[in-house]
């Protein structure tokens, strides 16, 4: 969703700057959720008017009023209640520093074998990567979501094990004192309708099995609505927009928010935290490979990073050194929370060294410096100037040692070292403080290694093909099978993931491949073998359970639109769908046959011409109509090559699968596209599992382009993502079976 995101941002920050200089004097106007750094911090450019100099004391004083004066009045004109911010239920919001969206198709999260959330062995990975989380974004929809009728509230009913199994891994998360989030789709009115409104339906849903937010996909804030929804409930939910808020009176209900921010060498102040200090913002930069910017700008700023590396199924793990700095400031943050809410802080103290940046968090008995170095190199000496007092301790928090100031006059100075692109944390008491006798010992450990020891060097996951056993060889053709003869076939395909552009480690990595990419093409010799005419039936399905008594152990939504073990009258000799992938093999076991190779199902459908289609290169009825066309086809010979897209709410069953006689390949192979998606091949890595669909289906659900995109085209497929054979399953997925030649 990055790129629309990028162009709400940008919108919005126009209309607030327009807003700040037109209707609040301000020498500083915030851009969107940042507020500019002081100017003459800045890097020096060559072609600068003035040379290079340093801030004065004076240019650092008349910033800090600028902005305190604009606070003052922000706050009077969107008439800011507080109090959500003394609500005893939602306090832990204000501590929730590191925030990572879940995808649940992450394998360290559940065991489809054993059927059992696994959140001790998620929360295993984490700590020992970066240091641990302090809540979690559970993300059950978005990218699978439109592939068939079920809307987000069916998706997280089909979540497996049921509303119990969730209802106790929120509770395996308690435990650890993880809270948890799921996310709300406004976007999401073109599938099923819940019958009730979003605020309630997702209050009702959380509150049912005790989590304990709601992240707003795409919001510029959540509606006062949800708010209003979950304390009706008497359970409090957070709120939690993805894209900041359009409007700061916002902030009366909406306990977090997500940061996009852009990145100058002068740390900006969080517009939403210095309105509110409070607030907690969770930056999010989820694409970096180098997170650097993110976590400087979230410690000088005393807030939180989505530590998001799970993209929709594409692994973008962070470097061992963002790790490290992660866990490092994390600690810290985590041990001074209620520093970082003062509502003293000034952002932008004064320091001693070029390029070296800190926050000043006062409190009555400590003050807390948070620190970073914006520098390429490592700076050290005098760091810091501050008011001599004679009964002041001062600690650098991130080596883990006192430090013994020199004095010159009523001034001590503090001398430290920063490594390049680093962090500080300084704190001066005047009363001990009890946690400094564990912290200090922990940090100093820390410390043993500088960040630069660890490697900042980003690889891609690597994935590997589930392997494919090879059938008996047969020379007679099978019944209902096609020969597919033998051949050296130039295989081109490319994902239609919705993002990712063409990062390293977007959609798959074929078997000759050394990372998962978007586009592939590679010549591959493909021996004979035979093809299912038509994908497998709902009457054949059920002579295999008539012979086997299949029955799979995960058996929700098994052949969900059959009733008392059959399929509804007349629809014998259609597709089957509700089938998972394991029963799909397992038909295909019985059968003696087995699930396609993707590059063999579009060899069977394209041939060796390269063609678009299965019957040639052109969509029936026009150019004009083509899969990317919003002209409807309605033309009565084109239902010929493939059904009328079903658009409503609720989908239609899928069309008989010899309906469509016009759609056959040159090899005879029917109905290959636009009727079901079918099952070929499934790629896992250590965190993800997913399946290659081919061929389309007849359901598109319409209001919003983040629906599941259907793949048309002979050069296109399907991303699906795995996780259980009950959400796997769909109303829009079927297959059909090989069987190898001689």
């Amino acid at each position: 969703m990055n790129h629309l995101l990028r162009s709400l941002r940008l919108s919005a920050a126009c209309l607030v700057v327009a807003t700040a200089v037109y209707a609040q004097d301000t020498l500083v106007p915030p851009v969107f959720e940042q507020i500019p750094g002081p100017s003459c911090a800045a890097i020096p450019q060559w072609n600068a008017l003035a040379p290079p100099a340093t801030c004065t004391s004076a240019q650092f004083s008349e910033w800090l009023r600028d902005i305190t004066h604009w606070r003052a009045e922000r706050l009077i004109r969107v008439g800011y209640d507080d109090s959500l911010y003394r609500e005893p239920s939602l306090l832990w919001t204000q501590s929730s520093f590191v925030q990572p969206q879940m995808m649940i198709h992450d394998r360290k999260f559940y065991d489809p074998s054993t059927r059992q959330y696994t959140v001790d062995r998620y929360l295993d990975d984490v700590n020992q990567r970066y240091g641990g989380v302090d809540s979690v974004l559970i993300w059950h929809t978005y990218s699978n979501i439109g592939i068939d009728s079920r809307s987000q509230y069916d998706l997280f009913r089909d979540l497996p094990g049921g509303l119990s199994a969730v209802k106790q891994m929120v509770d395996d998360f308690h435990r650890h004192n993880v809270r948890v989030f799921f996310p709300i789709m406004l976007w999401d009115q073109g599938t099923h309708s819940e019958g009730v409104s979003d605020a309630e339906g997702i209050s009702r849903e959380l509150t049912s099995i005790g989590a304990d937010g709601i992240n707003g996909d795409t919001l510029e804030g959540m509606p006062r609505t949800f708010r209003n929804a979950s304390d009706n409930k008497g359970h409090p939910l957070a709120l939690e927009p993805e894209v900041g808020m359009a409007s700061d009176e916002m902030l009366a209900y909406n306990s977090l928010t997500w940061g996009y921010w852009d990145y100058t060498f002068v740390p900006s102040v969080s517009r939403f935290k210095w309105l509110e200090s409070r607030h907690m913002v969770n930056i999010s930069n989820r694409w970096a490979h180098d997170h650097t910017d993110d976590l400087q700008e979230a410690f000088f700023n005393g807030i939180g990073v989505e530590s998001w590396e799970n993209i929709w199924g594409i692994w973008n793990q962070m470097t061992p050194r963002d790790a490290e700095a992660l866990r490092r400031t994390a600690t810290i943050e985590r041990a001074f929370a209620s520093l970082l809410t003062s509502p003293l802080w000034e952002p932008h103290f004064p320091m001693q060294q070029y390029g070296v940046f800190a926050s000043q968090w006062p409190a009555e008995t400590e003050t807390l410096w948070t620190i970073v170095n914006r520098n390429g190199y490592s700076t050290s000496g005098r760091q810091m100037l501050l008011p001599y007092k004679a009964n002041a301790h001062y600690f650098d928090l991130w080596h883990g040692v006192e430090i013994h100031p020199e004095h010159e006059g009523n001034l001590s100075v503090l001398a430290f070292d920063i490594e390049s692109n680093g962090f500080g944390a300084i704190l001066e008491e005047t009363a001990p403080d009890p946690k400094l006798d564990k912290l200090l010992p922990a940090v100093r450990a820390l410390s043993e290694h500088s960040l630069s020891q660890f490697s900042h060097e980003w690889h891609s996951l690597p994935q590997q093909l589930v392997p494919v056993e090879k059938t008996k060889r047969v020379s007679v053709a099978p019944d209902g099978m096609v020969k597919i003869p033998e051949a050296d076939y130039v295989f081109r395909v490319n994902g239609i993931e919705i993002e990712g552009m063409n990062d390293d480690g977007v959609d798959f990595q074929y078997p000759w491949e050394s990372s998962a990419r978007r586009y592939h093409e590679h010549k591959i010799h493909i021996g004979s073998f035979w093809l299912d005419k038509y994908p497998v039936t709902n009457a054949e399905y059920k002579r295999f359970l008539d012979a086997t008594h299949y029955h799979p152990a995960d058996d929700h939504n098994f052949l969900k639109d059959w009733t008392n073990g059959t399929y509804p009258m007349g629809w014998g000799n259609k597709p089957v769908t509700w089938v998972s992938l394991e029963d799909a093999r397992a038909f295909a076991r019985w059968s003696g046959k087995r699930l396609p190779h993707e590059w063999e199902w579009q060899y069977a459908a394209q041939g060796a011409d390269s063609r678009l289609y299965p019957w040639g290169n052109l969509w029936p009825q026009s150019a004009l109509a083509g899969p990317d066309s919003t002209i409807a086809i309605d033309s009565t010979q084109d239902t010929l090559y493939f059904p009328l897209p079903d658009k409503g709410r609720d989908a239609l069953a899928a069309s008989d699968v010899d309906a469509h006689p016009a759609g056959a390949s040159q090899f005879g192979v029917m109905d290959m596209v636009g009727n079901v998606w079918q099952w070929t091949d499934e790629y896992v890595d250590d965190h993800t599992r997913a399946a290659v669909l081919r061929g389309g289906s007849h359901y598109q659900p319409q209001g919003s382009r983040w629906y599941f995109p259907q793949a048309y085209k002979l050069s296109q497929h399907g991303k699906y993502l795995l996780m259980a054979p009950s959400i796997d399953r769909s109303g829009t997925v079927g297959f059909r079976c090989v069987v190898d030649g001689n």
